[in-house]
């Protein structure tokens, strides 16, 4: 075991906020009884937030940052796992309040653990990595209230974001007519190689929202919240559902009691960061079976520890397409 590694570390000193590279060692982990040898990390909106210093996600410093991660257990003192065992975390407040994937070792509660599925490689799992377990979430949520491939088109927001390319992939992949929402027509051929039959500009539905306009969608797959979410909600059909994931756009939501009270839309909040482990193990179980792997691989590019705070920065631009992933020992 080399005596040091490479971590990018967020700190505040002075009242100064900054993410640097630091040579960390076992040490200096956090006092937690799962020892990984870290492979790959991801890059989400999320840690556009905390890496940038823009978003109050970070609770306490010297902070890791990286609320993904997939390795190898090098020791553990719990014995659900053992050396050598693959294993993933999704959330769980790392970026927050726990030490996280920007790290080529890290410590973490073996509760936070997620066996990876057989199917997957390690840098496959972070190429779907929290963006994409979401998206599944978000698909699950909607099969749970009644959604079924025939009620009509299911749009997509955020589309060439990481929910919004894994969420078209599935959604396509189980036989839903899925609406793309973009403001980017260049992602137009790419969002249809991902399953996308339509598309709608985002601007369409970043309006301020009609208590009730015309019906449209059998459900929708949101990340991007405040205008958008209320609009969705507006032009949901009777009986439809709208699985909110994200706030991209804004934490309000400008709406009405009449989606709910007059067609029976059902607003679905989805919960990645502190989901129960049965229905994580659900969603990773589903990906295993749902994602196509060709399609993942075209949502994916990969990329180097350094070089996170310019993508952090990008991220939250909307200049990042699909998913990325961290290589944390590049």
């Amino acid at each position: 075991m080399s005596d040091t590694f490479k971590a990018l570390v967020v700190d505040n000193a002075n009242g100064k906020y900054f993410s640097e590279l630091r040579e960390l060692t076992v040490e200096d982990l956090p006092n937690e009884p799962v020892l990984l040898d870290v492979a790959y990390s991801t890059l989400n909106y999320k840690d556009g937030m905390a890496v940038s210093g823009k978003g109050k996600i970070v609770r306490k410093f010297p902070m890791v940052c990286g609320i993904d991660l997939a390795g190898k257990v090098i020791e553990s003192a719990n014995p659900a796992f053992k050396a050598g065992d693959s294993v993933l975390v999704n959330g769980w407040g790392l970026s927050e309040t726990h030490w996280g994937g920007y790290s080529q070792k890290q410590r973490v509660n073996a509760e936070f653990l997620t066996r990876v599925p057989e199917k997957f490689t390690l840098e496959q799992t972070m190429a779907i990595g929290t963006a994409g377990y979401t998206a599944m979430l978000c698909v699950l949520a909607l099969e749970d209230a009644g959604i079924t491939p025939d009620q009509g088109e299911v749009v997509v927001t955020g589309a060439s974001g990481g929910v919004g390319s894994v969420a078209i992939a599935l959604l396509s992949e189980l036989g839903y007519d899925v609406v793309a929402s973009t403001g980017r027509p260049a992602a137009h051929d790419y969002l249809k190689i991902l399953g996308a039959k339509d598309f709608v500009d985002r601007s369409h539905l970043d309006q301020d929202p009609r208590p009730l306009d015309k019906q449209r969608w059998a459900a929708a797959v949101d990340a991007v919240g405040s205008k958008t979410l209320g609009t969705l909600l507006a032009q949901t059909r009777e009986e439809g559902a709208v699985a909110a994931c994200g706030l991209a756009g804004g934490a309000d939501l400008p709406t009405t009691v009449m989606p709910f009270i007059l067609r029976g839309v059902k607003l679905l909040g989805v919960n990645s960061v502190t989901c129960p482990v049965a229905r994580r193990d659900k969603a990773w179980a589903r990906l295993a079976k749902d994602l196509d792997l060709d399609r993942l691989s075209t949502m994916t590019t990969k990329e180097p520890l350094s070089k996170v705070p310019e993508l952090a920065d990008e991220i939250l631009k909307g200049k990042i397409r699909g998913r990325v992933v961290i290589d944390v020992n590049a």
